[in-house]
């Protein structure tokens, strides 16, 4: 008997009436021209915006999909940031201190510093191996008194509580620093060259991490996070998994810490405290746990309401500027997003980019 021929597949095309369809060309075509029309001051809060939404990145591998509580992430930053500066500083004085430096090429020091955050992660990843659940993020917790310990008083290296100037990138002769070069009459300086150096990493490893979690580790990181036992009954290498995506956790960091360094322009110890790692995992609860796009999307949001509330502070009720009375403007900001997370943990679960299951998909 003659069977008759498998229907012709459906081509997907792409179908302009969709917002969809445009809304990324459009996004890119807008990210690449606005340091074209913005000053320093919104070019530096994008900046500092991406940088976090890389480090976001990183721990909702780790925290998000893979379920393993991180409150030492600041610690990996404070790792890539000050391993940039040690490796492409030059041996020099500053405030009173003799500051050791190698005088690598910067691009040499940055990849370099990306790596040894790494190497930073897989130094603990045997404990992230053993610990999960609050006494994981107890143990990681340590991390940041260790390091704010070290920041302080390894002068030689750090600085210490001053900290240290942070050389400027140089990549094939080109060099990201103040020194203006006109582009269609426009001046470009460290913020609109760093501009697109900041979009290509971001897009680099957004695009990496979407592609690790909607692939085979992907899916093994979600069993991890829903049953451990279960996942390896299944064959899942439990504690080679949970410790490789510690390392690969710490190294986004350690790319978030570089680019912070880079934009700043000095790296100052106190900068790197729990605070940080606290403000971290709000991003990845307000935006979605195990997302790309909402860890992006809530460092946008935690990192630039400080911003935006102290450029507009004359124009806020009960918001004025630190030391002038009223509320400063960080302490507004962490009041807001305090309060965004208990919204998004009553109301909306998943995350701002995740819709929250109906009743018969919860049943």
């Amino acid at each position: 008997m003659r069977s008759d021929p498998a229907p012709d597949r459906p081509v997907r095309r792409l179908d302009l009436r969709r917002p969809r369809s445009y809304a990324w060309p459009a996004l890119a075509l807008l990210l690449l021209g606005l340091p074209f029309y913005l000053d320093r001051f919104w070019l530096q809060a994008g900046l500092f915006a991406m940088a976090a939404a890389i480090g976001a990145i990183g721990i909702n591998l780790l925290t998000g999909a893979t379920g393993q509580l991180s409150m030492g992430h600041a610690f990996f930053l404070a790792v890539g940031a000050y391993s940039y500066c040690i490796l492409a500083g030059a041996d020099d004085s500053e405030n009173g201190h003799r500051l050791v430096g190698l005088g690598l090429p910067t691009w040499l020091a940055a990849v370099l510093a990306v790596l040894l955050a790494g190497a930073a992660g897989g130094l603990f990843s045997p404990i992230a191996g053993r610990l999960r659940g609050a006494y994981l993020g107890i143990a990681t917790l340590a991390l940041i008194f260790i390091g704010q310990h070290v920041l302080f008083n390894a002068r030689d290296l750090t600085g210490g509580f001053n900290g240290r100037s942070v050389p400027p990138l140089s990549l094939f002769g080109f060099d990201f620093d103040d020194s203006a070069v006109v582009v269609a009459a426009v001046p470009f300086q460290s913020m609109e060259k760093l501009w697109y150096v900041a979009l290509l990493a971001l897009l680099a490893g957004g695009l990496f991490a979407r592609g690790v979690l909607r692939g085979r580790p992907g899916r093994a990181m979600n069993a991890l996070r829903d049953h451990r036992i279960a996942a390896g009954v299944m064959g899942v290498p439990v504690a080679r998994y949970r410790a490789a995506v510690f390392v690969l956790s710490s190294m986004y960091a350690g790319l978030a810490g570089v680019l912070l360094a880079l934009v700043f322009q000095r790296t100052v110890p106190e900068y790197f405290g729990m605070l940080l790692s606290l403000e971290f995992l709000a991003m990845i609860v307000i935006g979605g746990l195990g997302t790309v796009v909402g860890a992006v999307v809530g460092a946008v949001f935690v990192s630039l309401l400080p911003q935006i509330l102290t450029y507009y502070s004359d124009a806020l009720p009960l918001v004025s500027a630190p030391g002038t009375g009223g509320v400063a403007p960080a302490e507004a900001s962490r009041y807001l997003y305090g309060a965004a997370v208990v919204a998004v943990v009553l109301f909306l679960p998943g995350g701002l980019t995740r819709p929250t299951p109906s009743p018969r998909e919860k049943s």
